[in-house]
């Protein structure tokens, strides 16, 4: 959420914004509220400092004075109640509008419509010219018995999947040595809630916006993560840092649950995907100063980046478009994975950042080294989200005998196994 001050001083910055990121919002509704605000308050204050004087001044009255004067103060009181309704009313009426407000974007961001016309900043590794006839990451979990989508789908609908066997093992040997290279980084290892209440989806800019992608739960007033982000960057929602506590440093396991609204007919086949999947998320909480957010964002980038050449897998890192930037990001990188299947690079991996949009959301402050009190900046990337990475996995590192070899990185945690073979 943008600071309604910086709003006031920054129109025709906001305005663009709203512009380029194609995200409807009334600008003018948001100022009039504001004003509405400013002017109930300042009426307020004054009918409230006129109540207190006359309070004071009922003691030195004579009765009769006295009556008259206690006839104007219950007026008065209840005018000052009324006002104070009405202020209370249109402060969560300007708050409701804020939430919709996107954050302004860095001078760097390049322009486009949707993520076809993202750019491309770098290449690694060279994707693999096969000898022989490929299988998807489908058929090779079928012929190595590692995969069952079938039966998922008739005990759980579609965009399910059943992983065992080595596919079992595999996701859990790539969760782990995302958590351990993380963990070499200096982030501490987290395992999160999987529900969470409204504040915190409103808070890391999930809410409002995205209800039609999340589950809900019925009873109470809870939502499945999507990602272990929400939990992860709420840990220390409405509380006051010391400056030597940042940064924070955190990286959240957790399973992530996703509608996949308004994708119907699209990445059908596979893992791709998917309503539920795991994955290790790297957050950052540091000082509200943009060359320091330029740095972290620049290093969690690195961190995704060096877990894919750990893996032996080509990869390009994008920088994300305006048209395909989301409400609270400042800037985005995302990488994108070679799949032979798809014959293209497809999305494993988002590094965004924030400045202070969501830690105002979520009223995380520090206190600086002259002790004033100030806002956090915010910041997140992927590690690894499983299965999706299992599609480049074994896509890439598959054998024309249809065995599948694991990278060197991943063998201590899979019991020295270097291969998956056929069964």
């Amino acid at each position: 959420m943008l600071d309604i001050r910086f709003i006031r001083d920054n129109t025709e910055l906001v305005g663009e914004a709203i512009k380029r990121k194609r995200i409807a919002v009334d600008l003018n509704a948001v100022l009039a509220a504001d004003l509405e605000c400013r002017e109930l308050k300042t009426a307020f204050e004054q009918r409230k400092a006129e109540q207190n004087r006359g309070s004071k001044e009922l003691g030195k009255l004579d009765a009769a004075a006295r009556g008259k004067a206690l006839e104007s103060l219950k007026a008065l009181s209840e005018e000052v109640r009324a006002l104070e309704q009405r202020l209370v009313e249109c402060e969560a009426r300007l708050r409701t509008l804020l939430l919709l407000v996107p954050n302004v974007l860095d001078p760097a961001v390049p322009e486009g419509r949707d993520d076809s016309e993202n750019l491309e900043l770098r290449r690694c590794g060279t994707p693999r010219q096969f000898e022989f006839t490929p299988k998807d990451h489908v058929d090779l979990g079928v012929s190595l018995n590692i995969l069952d989508i079938e039966r998922a789908t008739r005990i759980a609908g579609s965009r399910t999947y059943f992983l065992k066997n080595e596919g079992a093992l595999l996701e859990l040997a790539v969760l782990r040595f995302a958590l351990d290279h993380m963990m070499s980084k200096g982030f501490s290892p987290m395992l999160v809630p999987h529900l969470v209440r409204t504040e915190a989806m409103e808070g890391t800019a999930y809410l409002p916006g995205g209800e039609e992608q999340a589950y809900r739960t019925q009873r109470d007033d809870s939502w499945l993560i999507g990602t272990s982000e929400v939990p992860v960057t709420a840990y220390r929602m409405g509380e006051i840092l010391s400056y030597e506590e940042l940064p924070l440093k955190m990286a959240g396991l957790s399973p992530c649950y996703r509608r996949e609204a308004g994708t119907y007919g699209k990445d059908t086949r596979g893992l791709y995907r998917i309503h539920q999947f795991q994955k290790v998320e790297q957050v950052v909480i540091c000082r509200a100063d943009v060359e320091e957010s330029m740095r972290w964002h620049e290093a969690i980038l690195k961190n995704a980046e060096e877990l894919l050449q750990a893996l032996e897998l080509p990869y390009r890192v994008v920088d994300v478009c305006d048209g395909d930037l989301g409400r609270p990001q400042v800037r985005k990188f995302d990488i994108e994975t070679w799949m032979p299947s798809r014959n293209g690079y497809g999305e494993t991996h988002s590094a965004s950042r924030f400045h202070d949009y969501q830690a105002r959301r979520l009223d995380i402050r520090y206190r600086d080294e002259q002790g004033k009190v100030r806002i956090c900046h915010t910041l997140n990337n992927t590690v690894v989200a499983s299965p999706r990475i299992l599609i480049p996995l074994l896509e890439n590192h598959q054998q024309a005998d249809g065995s599948v070899v694991i990278p060197a990185v991943l063998r201590p945690y899979m019991g020295g196994q270097d291969a998956i073979k056929p069964r």
